[in-house]
């Protein structure tokens, strides 16, 4: 009773709109074109480097590897949040919040930021690429309890790891960028 509760709550009119956080409605007068990449004007590249650390922060993204030489930050895989955490907001609409529900998605972002004018007033241009990948199992898993019991037809095996996980680890499957996160991340570069 208290799931149909807050399913209800979530998907009712007003109440929904609340739960949208910021840059995650692309339709309607937010859906305005964005230009990937987006040029900023910033005091210095070290002002637009951590102003671009801090939206991937607030998108709950861990830095992987930042490499100034090549002027580009690297975030680690996250996987994306469904239905039921509203507070994540790595997966933007609701189409990619049911889709990481039923399916294990995960995205990593890379930001290049580039000096686009120097002078007395600096602008950087910031390149936001979002990857999305699907998780392939790659079979069943031989996770049954009858492997682990002692059968009487047999004679006694000393295996002491009768119950075997996957053959191997799952594998993921490219899904191409992820337009939408790129376009959050980037309305939020531009508001702050």
């Amino acid at each position: 009773m208290f799931l149909l509760l807050i399913l209800f709550s979530i998907f009712s009119g007003c109440s929904s709109q609340k739960w949208r956080s910021r840059g995650d409605s692309l339709r309607g007068a937010d859906a305005a074109p964005i230009a990937n990449p987006l040029v900023i004007p910033a005091a210095s590249q070290e002002d637009a480097w951590e102003r671009s650390i801090d939206v991937l922060h607030a998108f709950h993204f861990e830095i992987e590897r930042e490499n100034r030489q090549a002027r580009t930050i690297e975030t680690r895989y996250r996987v994306g949040s469904g239905l039921l955490e509203p507070w994540h907001r790595e997966s933007v609409g609701w189409e990619n919040r049911l889709e990481s529900t039923l399916q294990s998605i995960r995205r990593k972002v890379v930001v290049t930021v580039t000096p686009v004018k120097e002078g007395k007033h600096p602008q950087y241009a910031i390149q936001v690429v979002a990857l999305k990948e699907q998780e392939d199992i790659d079979a069943l898993t031989a996770n049954s309890p009858g492997g682990a019991t002692f059968q009487e037809t047999s004679p006694l095996k000393r295996d002491l790891t009768p119950v075997l996980g996957q053959s191997r680890p799952s594998g993921w499957i490219p899904q191409g960028r992820d337009l939408e996160l790129e376009r959050a991340i980037l309305v939020q570069l531009r508001q702050d």
